[in-house]
């Protein structure tokens, strides 16, 4: 270990009153208690050397700070920081900061499985720390810490910014996410597989939902920094792309300023995007079933509707114990057939440029309920002016294309063109996605209160992103709870069980 380490004082604690830093009654040095090394500060608990591997820990998370708040090396830091790292059997490219956690993981494939899980609070076995232990996470929470927070200024170029988002897959993972998901992406939340943090690593688990739109603040401003254009231009460095929510944004506001090349590799980035995030949601909706069972209709007689337990049940009579048969003189089947009045979905989102995460994700949830049997959809998008998507919105790709984001907002022109389509109130469903910030709100809210009372479902949606996070006018947001019908705010999956439990 170097001088670096071995310098750290332990604790320090103030002596006793009455005392003189530890001399005895007669001006003579007290003896040391049992067990501790003479002149040595007191440990963790009194009488006891400070714990080796806590310096080394200290060591790892102070050099961390100081990367992080300033991005000059500090020479001592670093050089005591790779003796540690090199003493515990890590490589020296975790310090490296131009080092990808995905380059590291590629030269040593077994720390992949570390990272995993790696910020994920768990219990230790009876209470013991492992400090070893404690030591080698630290050094791995500061290589991933590291590289997502203390992004270098400056011009972003397309390979700067795929490693970015790279690294922070792996802080996701680490927290126990799957890749993209608090960032607004494609991912779902998972369990976490890692061993789990001890006790002295920071609980960053319960982080989750203030990091998630941090992150999306970081890739913003790298996408931002970015000459999107010239890389659009060139085939090669936009391969390199990852579609993400960040990115898509800054497609859709620069896209009437793209031809050519450009232009279609930005198609090519939001089609991938789109199909991604369709995939996900899809997989909540594809259970939905339309309409109540039609028991006026005969069961359609086939083996696949054979209703087993219903049969054995009525034909209980029939068991005869000699030959231990049953004799089946009927057979039952399922109801399937279901009411065919058509449920009928309207759709209304605000597309200034605070909501583009709900535009996106409404968008496509729009089209998968679009292919559902008996559903009719329609789709509206408004700031100032409001503009009817419903021919396109059994593709969400074509309708974004069709998006203008920014603006103001006016709500009261897309209510002009939603209420002529509520034909059968009863059978008819409004989600109104805003952050209801309008110009003219008592008018506005005074049709949605009218709506509520004609008997058709209103759903007023804050915020459908996937990390949740939104605000919504406070105005609007108590009159909408007083009316019955609270705003819907987080994760998408929200708005997918209400749509879910209106048509089913």
């Amino acid at each position: 270990m170097t001088e670096d380490i071995r310098e750290i004082p332990g604790p320090q604690t103030r002596p006793a009153p009455g005392t003189d830093g530890g001399a005895g009654p007669d001006g003579t040095a007290a003896p040391a208690p049992d067990g501790a090394r003479p002149g040595a500060g007191p440990g963790p608990e009194a009488g006891t050397a400070p714990d080796p591997d806590d310096n080394r820990r200290q060591v790892l998370y102070w050099r961390l700070l100081a990367r992080l708040f300033d991005h000059e090396e500090q020479a001592a830091l670093e050089s005591a920081s790779l003796a540690v790292v090199e003493e515990i059997g890590l490589p020296p490219a975790l310090l490296d900061p131009d080092a990808s956690v995905d380059s590291v993981v590629q030269r040593h494939p077994a720390l992949a499985a570390e990272f995993d899980g790696l910020m994920v609070p768990g219990q230790e076995e009876d209470g013991a720390r492992d400090r070893a232990a404690e030591v080698r996470r630290a050094a791995l929470v500061s290589k991933v810490l590291l590289n997502v927070f203390a992004s270098a200024s400056g011009t972003v170029t397309a390979g700067q910014l795929a490693r970015w988002q790279s690294d922070a897959d792996w802080l996701e993972r680490a927290l126990g996410c799957r890749p993209g998901e608090l960032r607004g992406g494609r991912g779902g939340r998972s369990a976490g597989t890692g061993t789990g943090a001890g006790a002295s690593l920071p609980d960053l688990g319960r982080l989750i939902p203030a990091i998630g739109p941090e992150l999306g603040a970081i890739e913003g401003d790298l996408v931002k920094r970015m000459h999107l254009r010239e890389v659009l231009a060139d085939p090669k460095l936009a391969s390199r792309l990852t579609p993400s929510m960040s990115l898509i944004e800054q497609l859709l506001r620069d896209k009437d300023n793209l031809s050519g090349v450009a232009l279609a590799n930005a198609k090519a980035l939001i089609r991938r995007y789109v199909d991604e995030v369709t995939e996900v949601l899809r997989t909540q909706v594809e259970k939905s079933t339309v309409g109540e069972i039609d028991r006026s209709v005969p069961p359609k007689r086939v083996f696949r509707n054979l209703d087993i337990d219903r049969t054995i049940w009525k034909n209980l009579t029939n068991w005869s114990p000699e030959e231990e048969r049953l004799y089946v003189d009927r057979l039952y089947y399922r109801h399937t057939s279901r009411r065919t009045t058509p449920q009928r979905l309207i759709v209304v989102v605000d597309q200034s440029g605070s909501m583009v995460d709900s535009m996106v994700n409404c968008t496509i949830l729009a089209s998968i309920f679009a292919g559902l049997p008996k559903v009719d959809v329609h789709l509206i998008a408004y700031d100032t002016q409001a503009l009817d998507l419903t021919p396109w919105a059994h593709d969400p790709f074509e309708t974004l294309l069709r998006t203008k984001l920014g603006g103001g907002t006016d709500g009261t022109v897309a209510m002009g063109l939603a209420q002529p389509k509520i034909a059968e109130p009863r059978n008819t469903v409004v989600v109104w996605i805003s952050d209801f910030y309008e110009w003219r709100q008592q008018e506005l809210f005074d049709s949605m209160a009218a709506i509520h009372r004609s008997g058709a479902k209103f759903i007023p949606v804050g915020s459908v992103t996937s990390s949740g996070r939104g605000s919504v006018n406070p105005w609007y947001r108590e009159r909408f709870k007083d009316l019955g019908t609270p705003v819907i705010s987080g994760h998408i999956k929200k708005l997918v069980h209400e749509l879910k439990t209106f048509l089913t």
